[in-house]
């Protein structure tokens, strides 16, 4: 079967940054609860959650929305800075440039579903220069609105943006939660993105049609309409 449209997870999908999420996150948890995470909470309660969901997890409490924000601004502070940091080494994954100029020379409908939250979206507009393969109002984010992923709803408005069924589309991801939450969306068809070293642990996850190691290892052809 061929698909009519891709959504893309962004941070460890087109972005190979959760090396960085992860610095930020440790410094977090040391000044918050006085140790770091561990790998079982950064698979869980880390990669592909919102802030909200992190935050509230280490304080171990719901947090008002002054010092939520608070908190998220000075965490991903420290996360820009660190990609800054990085010099040419801070661009889009191994394959991404290639994969999204076949899209936008063939049309395929494309688009971003991501936890990350506006400030960081904007920087990776700015800094990896989106707008020229994005319509940039289609991209779903995190604005406090929708539920975060494992829920279904992120994947759902994604699609809708697209202007097409859920089962028509591809998602790349590459967290646990994000892969459940492309399959309660009845997303078509799942590709999971991961070293070779989880390859395992996300081939068990419900619904994943393929894993890669990268994008460079997608068959573009075979899996769109073109």
């Amino acid at each position: 079967m061929k698909f009519k449209g891709i959504i893309f997870d962004f941070n460890g999908v087109l972005l190979w940054d959760s090396h960085l999420h992860v610095q930020a996150w440790q410094q977090f948890a040391l000044k918050l609860r006085g140790y770091e995470f561990d790998n079982n909470e950064l698979s869980i309660h880390v990669h592909g959650r919102t802030n909200s969901h992190i935050l509230s997890y280490l304080t171990g409490r719901a947090l008002q929305s002054q010092e939520l924000s608070e908190l998220i601004q000075m965490k991903e502070t420290v996360y820009r800075n660190l990609c800054l940091s990085q010099g040419k080494l801070f661009a889009l994954s191994p394959g991404a440039t290639d994969l999204l100029d076949f899209l936008a020379k063939n049309n395929i409908p494309r688009t971003i579903a991501t936890a990350s939250e506006k400030t960081n979206l904007d920087f990776f507009i700015k800094h990896l220069s989106l707008k020229q393969w994005f319509d940039i109002n289609l991209i779903v984010y995190d604005d406090g609105q929708l539920p975060g992923k494992p829920l279904p709803d992120i994947y759902l408005k994604a699609a809708s943006n697209l202007g097409l069924p859920s089962q028509e589309c591809i998602v790349v991801e590459d967290a646990i939660s994000g892969i459940q939450s492309a399959h309660a969306a009845n997303i078509g068809h799942i590709i999971a993105l991961g070293h070779q070293a989880t390859n395992q642990q996300l081939k068990a996850c419900v619904g994943v049609s393929a894993v890669v190691e990268s994008l460079e290892q997608l068959s573009k052809e075979s899996l769109f309409s073109v």
